[in-house]
C-alpha cells in the first residue's frame, strides 16, 4: 500500500456522476468496478451513482432501485418527445432535463427565445397521475429561458397578451405578456411536498440572472440575453400583479434562476429549495453506504472550479469526510490544485488526462481507461 490508510477489510463505496459525453454514472461505476478487481479480485465494492439534479438525475434514481416511468410530452421545440420520471413508494424523481433538456435539441440547433418548459409541466403532472406525494424536481442541463412559464402553463396556468390570446412559447415571448392567473393551477400542489432540486442559486434576472449567466451556452447572443432579460423582469411584474408581493421576492431568490428559470415557476407552486446533491443523496440512500465504506470514489468528467459549487463529488467529499472516510476522485480531465482538492475533502485525483492527453481520444476510450485509472486507485490504496 503507497498512499492510504485503508485496511485489509476494504469495502468501496463507487459514488460518481457522469463523464458527460462519454460515460453514464452508471457505467462510471461499472468501469471502475472492473479496474478494482483486476488489482483485487475479491473486493467489496458498492455501487450508487449519484446526481445533483441535472441530467443523469433519472437514471441515478433509477440505480438506486427507483422504478422508471415513461411518458410523451411536449419538447423544448414544441415536437413529442419521450420523457422519463422514477418512482419509488410516493416519492418521484422528475428531471427537467428529460422533458425540457439541452440534448433534446438537434445537433447545432439552439433557440433561446422560443424553447418552452411545457413538457416539464406535463412530466410533474404524470408523476402525480403515478400517485407521487413528494416530487423531487431536479433543475439543470435546460434549453430553455421562460421562467417556468411553460411548465406552468401544463398545469394550468393562462399567460395571455394584450389581444386575450395565449402568449408564444419561449422566454421571448414574455415580453407580450398582459395578464397571468395561476388560480387554474392543478390543485394537487396544494397538498404535494414539492421540493426543488438545483445546484445554482442564482435569481432570475440581472447581471446574475438566468438569461446573463446561463444563456450564452444555449446559443443565446447578447441581444437574446437582454430579450430574455428585459422579458422576465416583465413576467415577474405581472406575476406580481397577479398573486401578490411574493412574486417579486421570489424571483429575487437563491434558485429561481435554475434551468432557465424554471426554478421561480417551481417556487411559486410553493416548492422549497434544496441543494441538488445534498437532496439527491437523501433521496439515494447515500448515508447507509458511506457507513458501510472504507473507501469512497466519486468523480465526474472534469474536475473544475465548478466542482466546488455544488456539483456530485464535492458533495459527496463533504459527507464522506464529515464521516471521517476517506475520498478520492476519477475525472476525464483535472483543472484543480491539489490544496483545491484537499480542502473539497478529495485526497487525490485520478483523471484520464494523465493516461491520453488528447481530449479527443480521450473521451473516445474514456471506458477503458476509467479501468486502468481504477486499477491505479486499487494498487495506490488497496493492494
Amino acid at each position: 500500500m503507497t498512499d492510504g490508510a485503508v485496511t485489509e477489510a476494504a469495502r468501496v463505496l463507487v459514488a460518481a456522476d457522469k463523464f458527460k459525453g462519454s460515460l453514464t454514472a452508471v457505467q462510471v461505476a461499472e468501469r471502475v468496478t472492473a479496474g478494482l478487481r483486476q488489482v483485487v479480485p475479491e473486493l467489496e465494492v458498492e455501487t450508487l451513482p449519484v446526481a445533483d439534479g441535472g441530467d443523469g438525475t433519472v437514471a441515478a434514481a433509477v440505480a438506486a432501485g427507483f422504478e422508471r416511468h415513461e411518458v410523451t410530452v411536449t419538447g423544448p421545440l414544441g415536437a413529442p418527445v419521450t420523457a422519463a420520471f422514477a418512482l419509488r413508494g410516493t416519492t418521484a424523481v422528475v428531471e427537467m432535463a428529460e422533458a425540457s433538456g439541452l440534448q433534446l435539441l438537434p445537433a447545432g440547433v439552439f433557440a433561446p427565445l422560443t424553447a418552452t418548459t411545457y413538457g416539464s409541466g406535463e412530466l410533474l403532472r404524470a408523476a402525480l397521475d403515478a400517485g407521487a406525494t413528494t416530487l423531487v424536481f431536479g433543475v439543470g442541463g435546460s434549453a430553455t429561458t421562460d421562467g417556468g412559464a411553460g411548465m406552468l402553463a401544463a398545469l394550468g396556468a393562462v399567460f395571455l397578451d394584450a389581444d386575450g390570446a395565449p402568449v408564444g412559447p419561449g422566454g421571448g415571448a414574455l415580453a407580450a405578456l398582459a395578464s397571468a392567473d395561476l388560480s387554474g393551477v392543478d390543485p394537487r400542489f396544494a397538498a404535494v411536498d414539492l421540493v426543488l432540486a438545483s445546484d445554482v442559486d442564482n435569481p432570475l434576472t440581472g447581471p446574475k440572472g438566468c438569461a446573463a449567466v446561463y444563456g450564452p451556452q444555449k446559443g443565446a447572443t447578447p441581444e437574446d440575453v437582454a430579450t430574455l432579460d428585459a422579458a422576465l423582469a416583465h413576467y415577474a411584474r405581472i406575476l406580481e400583479k397577479a398573486v401578490g408581493p411574493k412574486a417579486a421576492e421570489l424571483a429575487a431568490s437563491p434558485g429561481a434562476g435554475g434551468a432557465g428559470g424554471i426554478g421561480y415557476g417551481a417556487l411559486l407552486l410553493d416548492a422549497s429549495f434544496r441543494p441538488g446533491i445534498e437532496l439527491m443523496l437523501e433521496v439515494l440512500g447515500f448515508a447507509p453506504a458511506l457507513e458501510r465504506a472504507t473507501l469512497v470514489i466519486t468523480g465526474e468528467g472534469s474536475l473544475d472550479e465548478q466542482t466546488l459549487h455544488g456539483k456530485a463529488p464535492a458533495g459527496v467529499a463533504a459527507a464522506a469526510r464529515a464521516a471521517g472516510k476517506e475520498v478520492v476522485a476519477v475525472c476525464g480531465r483535472l483543472a484543480l490544485p491539489p490544496e483545491a482538492l484537499g480542502a473539497a475533502g478529495i485526497r487525490r485525483a485520478y483523471p484520464l488526462a494523465e493516461l491520453e492527453p488528447d481530449p479527443a481520444l480521450s473521451m473516445a476510450n474514456a471506458g477503458p481507461l476509467l479501468e486502468r485509472a481504477a486499477a491505479n486507485i486499487a494498487r495506490d490504496f488497496l493492494a
